[in-house]
């Protein structure tokens, strides 16, 4: 809990503190709940970008109700006597570049949270407000409409460090820590009967996926629609050619969905990984290296 000398000792020692944004004013200045008092970022210090226009107001507005992390530049008193804090989310966000974000290097495995889904891709604070883009056909090997079928705002999730632009812009993956094709068709054996999530219905059959991961195809069913959880009869798993055949048993809407990410990969970096199974002519591969 925030007190008036854990303020006071941040302020000194330049700590990175976070709390929750009560209020963006009509000045596009910040309020922010401190417990023992209310903090203000002032507009210009709210985001790194913002007094030159880099980054548009948007960043401040879509903030409140959410946390924020700051460092408190000054501890003041109002007209009317009461305490406040004057915060820095600007310099907070400075200061996770220059400790945290400058070290990272390509293929290094990172906690994020998921800000906001747009169809192309999840973007995610990697520290402090700090944005990258996680791309759709990076969110898993078993392909989706759109990332929401994957997650929610909000949700802290690990994630790989794909590339960084010379301007800085990071680009993230997620695909490599869920599993290679053989990892995950272990969890299953023919004959058995589980569950899936429709995700394409084509002429020629329908993909159900088993894992994030991993999808089979089954035989086309009248009235199975995308999205759908599916219940599938596993009819066959064949490795050299990565492939699952299914038959669906019945299928319905579940709001349950999306389930969390199961992560198999828990190291702290890598540099290569084969979805694909040795016994596949095919290979998929990812490898993460600096250009």
């Amino acid at each position: 809990m925030l007190t008036p000398s854990t303020l006071t000792e941040a302020h000194i020692n330049g700590e990175i503190l976070e709390s929750i944004a009560l209020m963006c004013d009509a000045e596009h200045n910040l309020v922010v709940n401190l417990g023992c008092m209310k903090g203000i970022i002032p507009r210009e210090e709210g985001a790194i970008g913002i007094g030159s226009g880099k980054t548009r107001d948007i960043a401040l507005i879509s903030r409140v109700g959410k946390p924020v992390s700051f460092m408190v530049t000054d501890l003041k008193f109002d007209e009317d006597g009461n305490p406040y804090g004057v915060l820095s989310r600007r310099k907070a966000q400075l200061k996770c570049i220059e400790q945290y974000i400058s070290a990272l290097s390509v293929g290094d495995v990172i906690n994020a949270k998921v800000t906001h889904l747009e169809s192309f891709g999840a973007f995610c604070d990697i520290g402090c407000g700090i944005i990258a883009l996680l791309p759709i056909d990076a969110i898993s090997v078993s392909r989706i409409a759109h990332p929401k079928d994957r997650f929610l705002p909000g949700d802290d999730i690990r994630v790989i460090i794909k590339s960084i632009a010379d301007d800085g812009r990071i680009t993230l993956s997620c695909k490599e820590l869920l599993g290679t094709w053989e990892e995950n068709a272990a969890k299953f054996k023919t004959g058995q009967t589980v569950s899936g999530i429709v995700r394409s219905v084509e002429d020629y059959g329908i993909f159900v996926e088993l894992t994030p991961n991993l999808a089979g195809l089954a035989e086309s069913k009248a009235g199975v629609q995308v999205g759908q959880t599916a219940s599938v009869y596993i009819k066959s798993i064949i490795p050299e050619k990565m492939k699952i055949k299914l038959i669906v048993i019945d299928s319905f809407f579940d709001s349950s969905f999306p389930q969390p990410v199961q992560y198999t990969y828990e190291k702290e970096h890598i540099d290569y990984w084969q979805y694909s199974p040795d016994s596949s002519p095919r290979r998929i591969i990812s490898e993460f290296k600096c250009f």
